[in-house]
């Protein structure tokens, strides 16, 4: 054989012998051999260890194990939240999808057997994602799917027992938040909730440490305490085949349980405080008033621990277990149910009304009002062309200070008030004005959080000259607006109060910046617009009666690892001292001891047995705009060496020594075991009176007790 490979120069044909072809085509056999030799020498060599990771990453599939939840605890080792096991059906999402029927036959007879609609538990058995809607399975395809909580054990028994019937699904126990006090206390413990898309992107210990059965903290302690509570979860890495069979495990990491909290609340005395609170709004609504709402605070005045906070309404925290449904938060969230999620103790802001008066006694004393000067005490006075009365119209004659704060005169604190007003300068201040009674407001720590360990805490609101022409400069272009235009909707239905609202348009649009002295003598008496919460009412009381230092009250006391070896307690930190010479808050605690004996909360506490404890205390009685009368007393005991302050608030509920006093009474008679004032009796989880006192030795237990046990430690670690 022979190839033409063209013409020589005499025109005859070139021939080339085949065996030359054939080298050539060896050669190019042996460079591309040689080529495919070198790139799999460069893939299994070079590139060995990134392609072994993306092999690894295609076909294995990390687990997340959900870590333990620490328990919440009283001071005492009483469970406040604890968890339980229910039986709960999961199902294996994949087992479910490799059905011919995509196990639409096997989740009917689950949905027969737990007596729910198919079509519920069908969306269950879904993949949350952007287009699906709830419910749906937020967790990795790779966990168990939780079909039904909390189902009968013949249910979990018949779906254990036959398998063949129910292949891809499963019944077994799991541990759920249990509240042994029912809805005491519920917003200050707090809820679970499951994590959010939102809170994934922003937290990376929540993203890569998350599974569908993991749930967060949303409210109280359970928010405050989220990250210790709630351990470390674990991670199990398994290897799956490109049908999404698990086919191996590469690797465990076992979770690590979350820590018990142990707080200073006490269980009995947070059902005293919850039972009083509620029989208070009873008898108040039992009187004619709206009676909308209540708070009481129990502190420990020595170092600001919270021993009892209580709010009303309430809910039941058995509402979040497993999520709730849309039906239950409407109801939780509309007016009638009259927000029970907020905490009206730490987040409710009230006019403090007479309660406040210690403030202005204070200003007065430490800015050069004599202790021992007389004030005449009639039952209004004329301020800025203003008429202030006294409550009810009352005069009470020449009084001294100490008597004006036990029969609660108001117009003696309005001259003082008007006094100081004017040694400012007035509507035109000095350069550098004392504004005594708002700076001594601060200095009791009104007006910023109290900096306890629970989340969204509110500030309240002292008023003063700065803050007065910060909300003129923010409402002035609507003020000036009504002062052109008037108020023709109003006009319509009241032509005489339109008028009215139109004057005092044009006046604040003119000059609605000016510390006047009607915003002076209001805040006196804790009126006008100042605002605080109990619990900052409270630690001002207990700071009177501990000698003048402010604490920020903690609820959490200390978190114990779950094998009890090592404990970190939470202690107390000390926020400030109150501005006073050893005179003024002598003569204050003074006038404080005597408004139960003989003032305005004697009808409460006549009877009470002073010279066992002595009760110390001031009634307020606020008015707010659009609403009615609310009852105030703030108070601390035992008067000569006090361990604990008592607040109790009731919302449109009347007068303080009425409506307010009985409260504090009642928990006080709890604390000391003088015996519930409606002659009720309790058991001794629930601390309902009968005689037994709540806490035996007349104070909160100072030792840690053993979280499992529920008794004292033996020892402790730091």
């Amino acid at each position: 054989m022979r190839l033409s490979l063209g013409n020589q120069p005499d025109g005859t044909a070139r021939n080339v012998p085949g065996r030359a072809l054939l080298v050539l085509a060896q050669v190019v056999v042996l460079v591309l051999f040689a080529a495919l030799l070198a790139r799999l020498w460069y893939l299994q060599i070079p590139m060995n260890e990134h392609y072994q990771q993306r092999a690894l990453a295609t076909h294995s599939e990390e687990v997340v194990i959900p870590a333990t939840r620490g328990k919440i605890v009283d001071s005492s080792g009483r469970a406040l939240v604890r968890n339980r096991t229910e039986l709960v059906v999961m199902a294996d999402y994949h087992a479910l999808q490799r059905q011919e029927d995509g196990g639409e036959r096997v989740l009917r007879r689950v949905a027969d057997l737990i007596g729910e609609p198919y079509q519920e538990v069908r969306q269950r058995s879904r993949l949350c994602g952007p287009e699906v809607s709830q419910p749906c399975w937020p967790g990795s395809p790779y966990q168990p799917i939780i079909l039904a909580e909390d189902v009968e054990p013949r249910e979990a028994l018949q779906i254990r027992e036959r398998q063949e019937d129910f292949p891809g699904v499963t019944a077994q126990q799991h541990a759920i938040r249990d509240y042994p006090g029912g809805k005491d206390a519920a917003q200050t413990l707090g809820y679970l909730q499951p994590v959010t898309q939102e809170e994934l992107e922003e937290r990376d210990e929540l993203r890569t440490r998350f599974s569908g059965v993991d749930r967060v903290g949303r409210g109280g302690l359970e928010a405050a305490y989220d990250q210790q509570l709630r351990g470390t979860s674990g991670v199990e890495r398994l290897t799956v085949d490109n049908h999404g069979k698990v086919t191996g495990k590469l690797k465990e990491e076992r979770p690590d349980p979350g820590k018990h909290l142990v707080t200073s609340i006490d269980r009995k005395v947070q059902a005293i405080t919850e039972k009083a609170l509620s029989n208070g709004i009873e008898r108040s609504r039992s009187d004619g008033n709206p009676a909308d709402s209540g708070a009481a605070v129990v502190l420990d005045a020595t170092n600001g621990r919270v021993i009892a906070l209580a709010s009303k309404p309430s809910y039941d925290p058995e509402l979040w277990k497993g999520g709730i449904d849309a039906e239950a938060y409407e109801e939780l969230l509309s007016d009638n149910a009259k927000d029970p999620l907020t905490s009206r103790a730490v987040q409710g802001q009230y006019p403090p009304a007479s309660t406040f008066k210690v403030n202005s006694l204070a200003a007065a004393a430490e800015n050069g009002v004599p202790l021992d000067r007389s004030f005449g005490c009639p039952s209004a006075i004329t301020v800025g062309g203003r008429s202030f009365q006294n409550y009810e119209g009352s005069s009470h004659g020449t009084l001294s200070l100490h008597e004006a704060i036990v029969v609660s005169c108001n117009t003696v604190f309005y001259q003082i008030a008007h006094d100081m007003w004017r040694s400012d300068g007035g509507t035109t201040p000095d350069d550098n004005p004392t504004d005594a009674m708002s700076t001594m407001a601060h200095d009791f720590g009104f007006g910023k959080p109290t900096g306890v360990d629970l989340p969204h805490e509110s500030s309240g609101r002292v008023p003063d000259r700065e803050w007065k022409r910060e909300r003129w400069e923010a409402n002035r272009e609507e003020v000036c607006e009504h002062a052109e235009k008037g108020y023709p909707e109003v006009r319509e239905e009241d032509p005489q109060q339109a008028s009215y609202l139109k004057r005092v348009a044009k006046e604040q649009c003119a000059a609605g910046y000016k510390w006047r002295a009607g915003d002076a003598v209001n805040f006196s008496i804790g009126q006008g617009d100042v605002l605080v919460t109990p619990l900052q009412l409270a630690r001002a009381y207990a700071a009177i009666g501990n000698g003048g230092t402010l604490y920020e009250p903690r609820v959490g006391k200390a978190l114990v690892s779950p094998g009890g070896e090592q404990t970190r307690r939470i202690e107390p930190e000390k926020a400030g001292e109150l501005p006073l010479s050893e005179e003024t808050l002598e003569y204050i605690q003074g006038a404080l001891k005597d408004v139960p004996k003989e003032g305005t909360a004697r009808g409460t506490f006549g009877d009470f047995p002073q010279g066992k404890v002595s009760i110390s205390g001031k009634t307020g009685t606020a008015t707010g705009r659009n609403k009615e009368e609310s009852a105030w007393f703030a108070s601390y005991a035992p008067s000569d060496d006090p361990r604990f302050a008592v607040v109790a608030l009731i919302s449109q509920g009347g007068t303080g020594g009425t409506n307010a006093a009985p409260v504090a009474r009642e928990i006080y008679d709890g604390i000391y075991g003088f015996g519930a004032p409606d002659g009720s009796e309790g058991d001794e989880d629930d601390g309902g009176g009968g005689g037994e006192p709540a806490l035996p030795d007349g104070e909160p237990p100072e030792k840690l007790p053993d979280v499992e046990a529920g008794s004292p430690a033996a020892s402790e670690s730091d």
